[in-house]
């Protein structure tokens, strides 16, 4: 069973839909939610009112805000100061020993798309190597582009809670009128949908921004699949602020 999402033009329009959707379900959960995305890139700052809205209910509630979960996907900041590649470089030695980095999880999925183990020595770099592929010439095969999260060595355990929420990533290049064309299909395991799902659609928003001005493409549309969504209610959220804050958004 699927629960689809009518496609929304923007990243704001697509959480409180998705949002408004899961929350009229038993319990307020739902599998394999699909939203679609059309731009991912409109209404994607702290400069769009309920952007702002919801960063502050969050923030409230003793939460991260948007920008901040939005930033463990992709560090626009880094990147607009230092450029690529040095930000990898910047993020490795700057952002990773304040974060208190384990073996297992730093909380950063970035760290996860730049330093892949591969049992060889040096970590495989997967967003440089997606990069370099979709400028090359040579490289035919246009929907090979995969992004890999979840490690069964590191996520497979006992515990019921924490971890990787992200599983993967594929981008696919298409055209239109003659322009390549970057789209994106996420998949997460488990989604909490108020205290992250609009910082991540803005963050992985960011990172197929980053690699459509690398790889010379255009920004296409964003898929994500929740195969296990739920409205969380951080620091007891009642169903009346929840409500309130859907139509502050509207």
């Amino acid at each position: 069973m699927y629960m689809p999402i009518e496609p929304q033009p923007d990243c704001v329009s697509a959480w409180r839909e998705a949002t408004k959707t899961v929350e009229g379900q038993k319990g307020h959960h739902a599998s394999n939610v699909i939203i679609g995305v059309e731009n991912p890139l409109l209404r994607a700052s702290l400069a769009d009112p309920a952007v702002e809205a919801v960063d502050a209910f969050l923030r409230s509630k003793g939460k991260k805000g948007v920008d901040t979960v939005a930033n463990t996907l992709f560090p626009a900041g880094l990147y607009r100061r230092h450029g690529a590649p040095k930000f990898y470089q910047r993020f490795e030695e700057n952002v990773l020993p304040v974060v208190g980095k384990s073996d297992r999880w730093s909380g950063y999925y970035f760290e996860r798309m730049i330093r892949l183990p591969n049992g060889q020595g040096k970590p495989v770099n997967q967003l440089a190597d997606i990069v370099a592929r979709i400028k090359n010439p040579n490289v035919r095969a246009r929907n090979k582009f995969e992004l890999q999260i979840f490690d069964p060595i590191r996520d497979v355990d006992n515990s019921p809670y924490g971890g990787q929420c992200l599983s993967f990533a594929s981008f696919k290049l298409r055209k239109e009128n003659g322009v390549d064309v970057l789209d994106l299909t996420a998949m997460y395991r488990n989604h909490f949908y108020i205290e992250k799902l609009l910082g991540n659609i803005i963050g992985l928003g960011q990172l197929m921004d980053f690699i459509a001005k690398e790889g010379r493409v255009t920004v296409g549309a964003m898929t994500l699949v929740s195969t296990h969504a739920q409205v969380d209610r951080p620091d007891s959220t009642s169903t009346a602020e929840i409500a309130a804050l859907l139509e502050a958004c509207a």
